[in-house]
């Protein structure tokens, strides 16, 4: 769990859905959107169409959220990042935990070689 000042509620999720600037990998998309505040918010969205069971969605949600621990007082931003229609992810398999990771690391450099 990250704290509360890191988290992006409802409305500011949609605010970032629609006016951010996308961003994509293999499995997942980010919308980036400058904020005033000086340090990072996050999101991540995960249907149980991506990931059957909340223990999954949990578990990469936790791996999402320690990936940003390294970058949320780096620059200004709020992201929101989602997977894509077609994925689908398990916690067991580790070639879906590797594209995970891979797709978030190719999501960061992409968003900060821009901002």
């Amino acid at each position: 769990m990250i704290a509360k000042r890191y988290r992006l509620r409802e409305r500011e999720i949609k605010k970032v859905l629609r006016s951010g600037k996308p961003f994509f990998s293999s499995v997942l998309r980010a919308d980036v959107r400058p904020n005033r505040l000086h340090h990072a918010r996050f999101a991540l969205i995960l249907s149980a169409k991506h990931v059957a069971w909340s223990v999954q969605r949990n578990f990469f949600r936790r791996r999402f959220y320690a990936a940003m621990a390294s970058v949320r007082d780096a620059r200004w931003l709020d992201i929101v990042v989602r997977a894509k229609k077609w994925v689908k992810l398990d916690r067991r398999s580790a070639v879906s935990r590797e594209q995970f990771d891979a797709s978030i690391a190719t999501l960061l450099s992409a968003i900060f070689s821009a901002f």
